[in-house]
């Protein structure tokens, strides 16, 4: 599947259910914001998560009361009606998880997904742990490649499980992290893919645009984060985020 087949597909399903529930002909407030790392994940005893670094923002929609979040690492805002939003392009990063949040905390508000909202604290690590006991349960004893850096996760499958990480983060890309190199995703994504058993897969790369390198794919995959909520629904994706809102 192609990327602008992919948000084409998003981008339907979000037009068909606001026209289902009345939603377009109503002047409704989307506003997006971009969440401090406080707001976003709490104070966590780990200090290397993306937003905390720095590299990547939370980017926070509200609809009608609902929350919808997606990572994205060029943040901005946007407020308007929900038919004007539409009519917005999916071209840019900024664009692409704008719409993202959107459709999550639309998809929230009408009661077809939860977990819109990233956990805090110390809950990426029992998320992380009750990953490693479901994947445990599942899948026996698996090669994993883990499709952007996490740190929770790659911590905690990197104890019980061969690892392979990559990124694309520079300043990760090349450097030992928690007992494994992360290596490029430009470069190294393809040889994983040959390598692995099982992708678990950033929710971020929805934004990104690097979903369709996960898609249809003939290995077991599976996505985490809020960011990839909605997406996951729609387009029938397994998705592992337990201790989210």
């Amino acid at each position: 599947m192609e990327q602008s087949a992919v948000y084409r597909r998003l981008k339907t399903f979000l037009d068909r259910q606001a026209h289902s529930y009345n939603l377009l002909g109503e002047r409704v407030s989307i506003q997006g914001k971009v969440l401090s790392t406080e707001e976003a994940i709490g104070k966590p005893q780990r200090q290397d998560f993306p937003l905390i670094k720095g590299k990547e923002k939370l980017l926070q929609a509200e609809f009608k009361g609902a929350l919808g979040q997606a990572f994205t690492d060029s943040p901005d805002s946007f407020e308007g009606t929900l038919n004007g939003f539409l009519k917005m392009p999916l071209e840019t990063n900024f664009q692409r998880a704008a719409f993202t949040a959107v459709l999550n905390a639309v998809m929230r508000h009408l009661g077809m997904v939860e977990g819109t909202i990233h956990c805090k604290g110390d809950e990426p690590n029992k998320c992380a742990q009750k990953l490693v006991d479901y994947i445990r349960k599942n899948f026996n004893k698996p090669k994993i490649a883990l499709i952007g850096f996490q740190p929770a996760l790659l911590d905690f499958c990197s104890r019980e499980f061969p690892v392979r990480v990559v990124d694309l983060n520079p300043e990760n890309i090349g450097r030992e992290k928690y007992g494994v190199l992360v290596e490029d995703a430009e470069f190294k994504t393809r040889e994983l893919l040959g390598w692995c058993d099982l992708l678990l897969v950033t929710g971020s790369t929805l934004t990104n645009g690097t979903i369709v390198n996960f898609l249809e794919l003939d290995k077991q995959v599976i996505f985490y984060g809020t960011t990839i909520a909605g997406a996951a629904k729609i387009l029938g994706l397994k998705r592992f985020c337990e201790c989210a809102k």
